[in-house]
């Protein structure tokens, strides 16, 4: 007897079984048996080898066999897309089968059989469905649109679904306007040429909201997502929808709810702020959110989330709504913090008592990060409620006799904040704060300490001995505590010169000679320059007023706040940031924004309408300072412990001391025997390749390096028209004059002689400064290459485009007549650095309506780069700012006819998309300048 019985064994195997049942002709079995192959399509198991088994089973009337049968379709077609062929004759003939069901069930598996050789043979069962009598297949067959445009774009368009789906929006059942309108959205933001597909007009408005009322919470939302994206033409029919959209705020739905905000919030930038509508929606719109407070926890940080924009923009909404923020011991931590970043945005002089309280207990939690915050959040309470300010300093204090470490720390790191905001008022308590220095481990309480101590070492009277305790460990410590330990050292020696020398020569030794960190070397190298060769000057620098501190400066940025606003209830209001900095493809590209804010005062169309004429008189009169609440004035000034209020002064060149050293008399005192460094000869010199020495020579230098972008020579005027008279040229900027670059060629069998050139009347008055200078006569097929000088003054005529420039050339032939195109970015002056007040107050005074953006794809392109090319070009950068992983560039340039333009570059590091935002009284000259910078910045 062998052993091969072990081997063998009677079973087929489950394929085989199910191949059988599946051939059945019991329709029961053949319905179990479909039922097994969909259970082990679900646990992961090969059965794509019973496709054509399967699909034998689609010829039934059993809906719920067919249902099983077109589930297994959707999954395997894409891998036996040959197979997936057999059952186009059955979707056909599904389609048109009595049962709507059975309709709708076709339609919707063709849109999910994702296989090219296929799709064409659906268009017509998807045409017919689109005009079936039945509203769920027509909601049905909508969705497939969109379904179908993601595989195969061109041909929804060629076959004419688009307008099929336009059609839908005047259906009179209200679930298929709301399915029309989700395809058209989807297909707006993937496609193209998506601008032109969904038409939004007050036709077209009317009928989404008349289905409003009766579509399911999801298709509302469609709706409301369409309103918002639509701008009113006037201020009455924003009114009207408004009207109509304010019933949608009582859902129980929380996403209805705020797309119903995210549109009342658009539309009412179009109106009057002092009007009795605005009131009454601002009304309304509070109890909503309330509401939306008392759902999960999940939810809720959501609704915080945007809360918390739409306190930004509107802080009067939720002003009287403060205690439904109060924290409640069972909130998750998301939650809590939160809810206290609200709350310190709703502090005000009438309920900061209130707030107080709370943030006290708040202090008493378990939580440590949740106390670290609410500590912090008597802090900011302090700087924005000023009559508060007392209390609040009280507070902490109370605080910080628990000694619990991590209060205490918090409780400094918000009381230096606090002498920033109230300079020479609460110093009383420094002594108070000195007795816990022991317990300070974490850097930034460390950094705060030490800033107080050097900001007041005047009044402490063994400041010396405390700096000197931070500096024991100094390499030991954070880069943040040792530049603020080297600041703070330097400020006590300028104060305190007589008993801090050595103190002083010991921080900027460290500093400079054994710090490998090059912001704290660089750092010490300034310094030392400063105080060696001009005291007076390092005085004024580091000692100089520092711009006071404000609560606001925590907001987000206004343009940003504006973009979160439009895009309430999606992501980006949760993350608190643009779409495009999360999100690629078009919708990234898209950016929604507020319309310009309704003026209540009737001057105001005056002042949009100043002409452009006035612009450079208008910039050039004094600015005033910015307001301490304004965002943009923080966001040009470097705040920072450091930072001082005026510019630093860069020192004159040191002539070396007399053979001996003489005594430098720093703030008028007697310092002799003080060296820094060693012999006052070496300081005189400058320091060694990497430190100070190359910090001056760069700062002395003619400027960043970079070359302005000329254009290479086109063809002006080909021999063919200019009768054997050739002339190529373009334009360039040297050294502040604008030159005409030409190649004057003669392709004729006969001398040219008596050259000349004229320029028509041209919209910045450009003509010729000097007469062609060329050789005469030009022998034939020979080549003049010469530079005619422009200058400004010549006859000034709109042109359209506004660049274009015709040019009369004469010889002794004929006159030839041609025309071409001035790159503007030979028109941007050498002068247009603005001052930053300047610069805020004109971007405040120019309307938010002359605001205009536009974005570019420009990879491998970074904030440094773009800078050095752009100040190449003379368009300067005025600030360079920071937020989130996104770089931004404030900007100035100034044309040739005094016009300004003001601009904001966005970029992300290793995100090609770049976007741009520019400001002026003269709209005309935007195109051009948008234009000019995607060159730059390409080149």
């Amino acid at each position: 007897m062998t052993d091969s019985k072990y081997f063998t064994t009677t079973k087929k195997g489950e394929i085989f079984e199910l191949k059988a049942e599946l051939n059945s002709d019991k329709k029961d079995r053949k319905k179990e048996a479909v039922k097994k192959v969909i259970a082990s399509m679900t646990v992961g198991k090969d059965v794509s080898s019973l496709f054509p088994d399967v699909v034998n089973c689609m010829q039934t009337d059993n809906l719920e066999l067919k249902k099983l049968v077109y589930l297994y379709l959707m999954n395997y077609a894409k891998s036996q897309p040959d197979m997936a062929i057999m059952a186009v004759n059955t979707f056909v003939k599904d389609c048109e089968d009595p049962n709507p069901l059975i309709r709708a069930l076709a339609v919707r598996t063709m849109g999910c059989i994702r296989v090219d050789k296929i799709t064409e043979y659906l268009c017509e069962p998807l045409r017919k469905c689109l005009k079936d009598e039945d509203p769920y297949v027509r909601k049905t067959a909508a969705v497939c649109v969109a379904k179908l445009h993601d595989i195969n774009s061109q041909l929804v368009e060629d076959q004419g679904f688009l307008d099929s789906l336009k059609e839908l929006l005047s259906d009179a059942n209200p679930m298929v306007v709301a399915n029309a309108v989700a395809a058209l959205s989807e297909i707006n933001d993937s496609s193209p040429t998506a601008a032109a597909m969904m038409e939004m007009n007050s036709q077209t408005i009317n009928k989404l909201l008349t289905a409003l009322n009766e579509c399911t919470e999801w298709g509302q939302i469609f709706i409301l997502d369409s309103l918002a994206q639509y701008t009113p033409k006037d201020e009455r029919e924003a009114q009207s929808i408004c009207e109509r959209v304010t019933p949608r705020l009582s859902h129980a739905n929380a996403a209805v709810v705020l797309s119903a905000i995210k549109v009342l919030m658009k539309y009412m930038e179009m109106m009057t702020p002092t009007s009795g509508f605005v009131q009454n929606v601002l009304k309304k719109l509070a109890p909503p959110l309330v509401t939306l407070l008392s759902s999960e926890a999940e939810v809720q940080y959501v609704a915080l989330r945007n809360i918390n924009l739409i306190v930004q923009k509107r802080p009067e909404i939720l002003k009287n709504e403060m205690k439904v923020f109060f924290v409640k011991y069972n909130d998750p931590i998301y939650v809590k913090l939160e809810k206290l970043d609200i709350m310190i945005r709703l502090a005000s002089e009438t309920n900061i008592a209130q707030v107080l309280a709370e943030l006290k207990e708040y202090a008493t939690e378990v939580d440590v990060d949740f106390v670290r915050k609410s500590v912090r959040a008597i802090g900011r309470c302090a700087i924005k409620v000023e009559p508060s300010a007392e209390r609040c300093v009280s507070t902490l204090l109370d605080l910080i006799q628990t000694k619990v470490n991590y209060v205490v720390q918090e409780a400094i790191v918000v009381i230096k904040d606090i002498f920033r905001k109230y300079p020479n008022k609460y110093e009383s308590i420094i002594s108070t704060l000195c007795e816990n220095l022991d317990s300070l481990d974490e850097p930034e309480a460390r950094a705060s300490m030490i800033w107080i101590i050097g900001e007041y070492a005047e009044r402490i009277d063994n400041a010396a001995e405390l700096l000197e305790s931070f500096l024991e460990g100094f390499q030991d410590e954070n880069t943040q505590v040792q530049l603020q330990l080297l600041t703070a050292i330097v400020k006590l020696f300028l104060k305190r010169p007589t008993d801090t020398q050595e103190l002083v020569q010991q921080v900027l030794s460290l500093a400079t000679q054994d710090s490998d960190n090059p912001d704290l070397r660089d750092r010490g190298y300034i310094y030392w320059r400063l105080l060696s060769t001009d005291p007076v000057a390092a005085k004024e620098v580091v000692l100089a007023e520092k711009p006071l501190i404000s609560e606001e400066t925590d907001l987000l940025e206004p343009t940003l706040l504006d973009e979160l606003i439009c895009n309430i209830s999606t992501l980006a209001s949760v993350y608190h940031k643009p779409p495009s900095s999360f999100v690629e493809g078009r919708t990234a590209a898209r950016r929604f924004t507020l319309p310009p804010r309704a003026e209540p005062s009737p001057g105001a169309e005056t002042a949009e309408a100043a002409p452009v004429a006035q612009e450079a008189a208008q910039v050039a009169q004094p600015a005033p300072a910015p307001a301490a609440d304004s965002l943009i004035g923080d966001l040009l000034m470097d705040i920072g412990p450091t930072a001082p209020a005026v510019a630093p002064v860069a020192p004159a060149p040191a002539s070396a001391p007399a053979a001996g050293g003489g005594v430098m008399d720093l703030l008028g005192e007697d310092l002799s025997g003080l060296q820094l460094g060693g012999p006052q000869q070496q300081m005189a010199q400058p320091p060694a390749a990497g430190g100070l020495g190359d910090l001056f020579s760069l700062a002395s230098g003619p400027g960043l390096a970079g070359s302005m972008y000329s254009a290479p020579k086109g063809v002006w005027l080909p021999a063919a028209r200019g009768k054997g008279l050739e002339v190529a040229g373009t334009f360039s900027r040297r050294q502040g004059q604008i030159y005409m670059d030409l190649a004057i060629i003669n392709k004729a069998m006969q001398a040219m002689e008596g050259l000349a050139i004229q320029l028509n009347k041209n919209s910045f008055g450009l003509a010729p400064a000097a007469p062609l200078n060329v050789p005469s006569p030009l022998p034939p097929n020979q080549v003049a290459n010469t530079s005619l000088p422009l200058n400004t003054m010549g006859g000034v005529q709109r042109m359209d485009p506004l660049t274009n420039i015709q040019i009369a050339l004469k010889n002794n032939i004929d006159v030839f007549y041609f025309s071409t195109m001035v790159p503007v970015n030979v028109l941007f002056m050498e002068d247009g650095n603005m001052d930053r007040k300047v610069f805020l107050a004109t971007w405040k005074d120019i309307p938010q309506a002359n605001e205009v953006q536009n974005q570019m794809q420009i990879p491998n392109l970074t904030s440094d780069n773009a800078q050095l090319k752009l100040e190449s070009n003379n368009i300067f950068t005025i600030a360079k700012r920071t937020v989130e992983g996104q770089d931004m560039l404030y900007q100035s340039l100034k044309f040739t006819n005094g016009i300004w333009v003001m601009g904001e570059l966005k970029m992300i590091p290793g995100n090609p998309l770049v976007q741009l935002s520019l400001k002026t009284r003269a709209k005309d000259v935007v195109p051009c300048v948008q234009e000019m910078y995607e060159t730059i910045l390409r080149n």
